[in-house]
């Protein structure tokens, strides 16, 4: 259901590990190290790593967050009603599309190769355009992180992946759009 990966790991470094497993598995992957630079969180959340705590740790910490990483999985495939300018089976955005049912973006008629995360990411902002949802926000219903107050640089690591696979040019992007000072919204452009 999740992996925990220790950055030192005897045959190979939990870097290498973690993006390995991505390719084939998209299950949470929690990274743990003792190390506390942040050029080493960002390449762990770069390389596919879905939260990172480093050590020491309380294990009542370590616990919450494989609590929350399992839970958001375990919620991804249930869907209520769906939100706002959805209809039950595909969301419609222009040039983006999501198939609900099948879970997959769509841009330009094209299948995008998302994780998870970006797609639970894309598919919640997409949900309401326009819409500004600040970093905190997107870890409590993204991350399902209830009341997050901490580290929020995993959204902007997520929302830069996703750029890179959606944007013609990340640089200047149109879909995932940044209000700066206040998160992340996104702006559909028409066909």
């Amino acid at each position: 259901n999740l992996a925990v990966l220790d950055v030192m790991l005897p045959d190979m470094d939990g870097f290498t590990l973690c993006q390995r497993i991505r390719e084939d598995h998209l299950f949470p992957i929690i990274m743990l190290t003792a190390k506390v630079e942040d050029m080493d969180k960002i390449m762990g959340l770069t390389l596919g790593a879905d939260d990172y705590i480093t050590k020491p740790f309380a294990m009542r910490e370590l616990m919450a967050r494989v609590k929350a990483n399992i839970r958001r999985v375990d919620m991804a495939p249930a869907q209520s009603a769906p939100p706002a300018g959805e209809t039950e089976k595909r969301l419609e955005l222009g040039r983006v599309s999501i198939d609900l049912d099948g879970a997959t973006v769509f841009k330009d008629r094209k299948p995008l190769d998302l994780t998870q995360r970006e797609y639970e990411l894309i598919r919640f902002l997409a949900s309401q355009p326009g819409k500004v949802f600040s970093r905190e926000a997107l870890m409590e219903h993204v991350w399902n992180y209830e009341g997050y107050v901490g580290d929020v640089r995993a959204v902007d690591v997520a929302v830069r992946r996703l750029r890179e696979k959606l944007e013609d040019d990340p640089a200047a992007p149109k879909f995932i759009l940044t209000k700066r000072g206040m998160g992340y919204l996104f702006g559909s452009q028409p066909g």
